[in-house]
């Protein structure tokens, strides 16, 4: 829940110029859905793809006052939608079950998900983190196709790394990656595990892209308060190895 109308055409505008030439990643930011249709507009024919941060469950329209559909965000320029972001269920009360309906909804017309799992402090602590997202993938991506899985982003949030002050290295962030990956390939086999982008999101900055990106099962980043600003976003994009 950042930026008004002119500050979110703003960091698009600073941003486009850093990013014209970078053609080696998919580069897509998540403005509020009061700024999706104009920041859509002043990106079109750019390398840059907008995204909304949440989707409502129902796959029509009708009378569900306050929610969003899918086929508004595909009406105001959106091409992907965040669902299941770790404030989306600490929060909000999102559940597996929830996430999977919007899943549907927003696949439905024609949105590509970007579905967030991840573990809490306490989760982390008492060693539950695997039967956490196990769960969370499970539930979430209950009753969908490989052909649909092929179509998703999965974003991997270790909450516990989120404004705590302790951070997930590179190696544990891969040890997940790989997790989740093998959970893709017991539910819808390897091929298409291997082709889903797994995104890393656990307090993503200029410093730590390089390191986080050398690890095999981390294919890209969710980003958080860097993407707040042109600049430090742009050198997450543009990292040099």
């Amino acid at each position: 829940m950042y930026k008004l109308i002119g500050e979110a055409v703003q960091l698009v505008i600073d941003l486009k110029p850093r990013v014209v030439n970078s053609n080696h990643c998919e580069i897509i930011v998540a403005p509020p859905f009061t700024a999706i249709k104009i920041v859509a507009d002043r990106l079109e024919g750019s390398n840059i793809k907008v995204s909304a941060q949440d989707v409502a469950p129902e796959a029509k329209q009708g009378a569900f006052t306050g929610e969003v559909s899918a086929d508004m965000l595909r009406d105001a320029g959106a091409t992907h939608v965040i669902i299941g972001h770790s404030e989306r269920r600490q929060f909000f009360g999102e559940t597996d079950e929830l996430v999977n309906r919007k899943i549907k909804a927003a696949m439905q017309h024609g949105l590509t998900p970007i579905v967030c799992v991840g573990e809490t402090l306490t989760e982390r602590d008492d060693g539950r983190q695997e039967s956490v997202v196990k769960t969370q993938i499970a539930a979430g991506l209950a009753s969908l196709t490989a052909q649909d899985v092929s179509r998703i982003i999965i974003a991997y949030e270790p909450v516990w790394a989120i404004g705590t002050g302790r951070t997930a290295t590179p190696q544990v962030a891969q040890t997940m990656h790989a997790f989740i990956r093998k959970l893709l390939a017991d539910l819808v086999g390897q091929p298409t595990a291997d082709g889903v982008r797994i995104l890393y999101g656990g307090s993503v900055k200029p410093d730590n892209i390089a390191a986080l990106m050398d690890e095999p099962d981390i294919d890209g980043a969710l980003v958080g308060g860097a993407s707040l600003d042109a600049g430090s976003f742009s050198e997450i994009v543009n990292y040099k190895k």
